[in-house]
Order: C-alpha cells, then structure tokens, then sequence
C-alpha cells in the first residue's frame, strides 16, 4: 500500500508516520509538508534515507505539485494533517487559516477524486464542537453535537470538515473524519501548553497560565491518537466522524503543578496573564463510538504519558532548542494554545 501524509513534518503527522513505519513495514509513506514554522525536517531526520518514506516541501494549496505527485505516485490512501492550527494566531491573522486548512483540503479532495483514492482522511478537531460548561462533567461532545466553533482556527477546521463529507455526498469519495482532544508527546512544538511549560521550567523562567487556570482539557497520548487513526483506515466506515478522547480530562493549572512537581521546580514560577478573546472553558469528548465500531480504547493514562513526555523533551533539549532559536531569529512569540 501508498499512503501520503500531509503535515508529516509537524507533531501528530510525524509521530503518526513513526507508528506507520513500526506496525506496517510494508507501506510505503509519502510525506507533503509545507515546513512552515511548525514544520521540522530535523524531525523526520532519523527516517530520511528509510526505504518505504519518502519526503517531499509542499504547499497542498499548490494544486498542480499535488495533482504531479498523485500522477508519479499513484497513492493509495491519504491522511491529511496540514493545517494552520495556533488558536492565537488565528485571532491575529485569519486569512492563512482559511487558505491552508480549506483551500488546501479542497485541493486534496479534487487529488483524490481525479485519481481514484481509495480512502481520504481528514484529522480534525475537537474545537469544531465550541465549548461546554465547567459545571456540567456530564456533557460530552459526540459525533452528532451540533458545530460551534469559537475562533478562526476551529471556524477553518469545520469548514473543512464540511467539505470532507461534501465530497462523500455529492462525489461518493470514500472519507473519513477523526475529532481528537488535545495531544501531547515528543515532537510537540514548543510554543504548546505541555512542552512551553516544561522547558520553561526547566530553564525557571515564568510558567503563563490563561485567566484562572481552570479552563478543562482532555488530554490524548500522541501514540494513542496515531493508534485510532490507523483503526479507522483499516476498519472505519466511509462518510463516518470518529471522536477520539482520551478519558484524560484536568484543569490547565493542575498540569502546569504536576510539572512543577515532576520537575521538582517551586509553583512560584507560576504566573496568571490575560485570558485571549473567545477563549473555550471547557472541552471533553466522547469516544464512545470509535470504541464500539472499531474497538479503539487509549491505553496511556495521563500519568504514564506526562511523565514519558517530560522524559523525552529532558533527554531531546538539542530538539527543541533549535526550534527556539528558529522562533527567536523570526521574532515567533512564546504563545500557547490551550
């Protein structure tokens, strides 16, 4: 089998292309990224010269590069995890938001049509759904919670979502969409919750925590995420939404403690700044479905994987401190979304 990822520079497409290469050797991966500021070739570095990958910088709103590669390759399948996705950045400038994470998906679905893909996949997000109340644990997002997003970024994201399933209506495209809480694991850029408060720490600088830190998160193990997507090309149902959770739900403030206390640095370095405008309370979904139809549970609880995640980002400070002075030199600031 082919399989082409878009965005496998970034954190989730290339822990995802990792997890490929592991449990299905005999795929051969195509990988499309832009590398935009969140793209890192130095990521995929250890896989460059592997016999099944392939890497090519590609911009997948360039229609006639997407539809050259479709015609040389002749993909199998296709995994789309390009996209603009800092919520902050969204609210300052809209516009490449709607460009990469519409235009772009537009231009892969037509790919995919014209060549007779046998399955597309569309890795969006669990912001499409908006928000709940903090005083309600009981609600959760499922498939059929109607959309209702807050920002830019998610208003993109449904957007695409919408003409994913378009596509499936209208042209009978063989899709699928997952909508996955927050990841977190190696390979997170360092502008995230997680690893911004963990090298901060590290370096006892102030830890920035939005409003009063109680805004809810469910939290999902990269590996965990790269598992379900896998499930659903194996076994999902085309025109179907998977919501993919990770039963992992805590207040940002109580992460930002347990990696002070994991770090052994003082909760003094912790700081409270302006929340951002149409900031989300709370998120929570329910993966209910993904578990019935394709039998899909996360295996890493939050525990385990902040720990494993610490681990990695202690034991990888060249990683990120590149990336740093790569954010520095383009005058990037150190905003996190969550």
């Amino acid at each position: 089998m082919k399989l082409i990822v878009t965005g496998g520079a970034g954190f989730i497409g290339s822990n995802f292309i990792f997890y490929m290469l592991r449990q299905h050797p005999e795929t051969d991966i195509i990988c499309l990224d832009k590398l935009t500021y969140a793209g890192n070739l130095s990521t995929l570095a250890p896989i460059l010269d592997h016999p099944h990958f392939q890497f090519h910088k590609m911009d997948i709103c360039d229609r006639k590069s997407v539809y050259t590669l479709f015609e040389q390759e002749h993909p199998d399948q296709v995994v789309n995890f390009a996209a603009e996705s800092h919520v902050d950045r969204s609210i300052s400038d809209p516009g490449i938001f709607l460009q990469t994470n519409i235009i772009g998906t537009s231009v892969l679905l037509d790919a995919c049509r014209k060549y007779g893909i046998k399955r597309f996949h569309q890795v969006s997000t669990d912001e499409v759904y908006g928000d709940l109340p903090l005083d309600r644990p009981d609600w959760l997002f499922t498939e059929t919670t109607p959309l209702h997003p807050s920002s830019p970024y998610s208003s993109s994201k449904a957007g695409a979502d919408l003409l994913v399933l378009a596509y499936y209506r209208t042209y009978g495209l063989p899709v699928t969409i997952s909508r996955c809480s927050n990841n977190y694991g190696p390979y997170q850029f360092p502008e995230k919750l997680i690893p911004l408060m963990i090298i901060s720490a590290l370096q006892n600088k102030p830890l920035p925590v939005y409003g009063d830190g109680l805004n809810v998160r469910d939290w999902l193990y990269v590996e965990d995420h790269c598992r379900a997507i896998d499930r659903i090309l194996q076994k999902g149902r085309p025109g179907e939404i998977y919501n993919v959770g990770g039963h992992n739900e805590m207040r940002n403030i109580e992460i930002v403690k347990l990696i002070c206390q994991e770090l052994g640095k003082p909760q003094s370095l912790i700081t409270y700044v302006k929340d951002r405008k149409g900031h989300d309370r709370r998120y929570a979904i329910d993966p209910t479905k993904i578990h019935n139809e394709l039998g899909w549970l996360p295996q890493t609880t939050f525990k385990d994987g902040i720990r494993k995640t610490i681990k990695w980002y202690l034991e990888n400070q060249g990683w990120w401190e590149r990336l740093r002075e790569k954010m520095s030199e383009r005058s990037l600031p150190l905003a996190f979304r969550c």
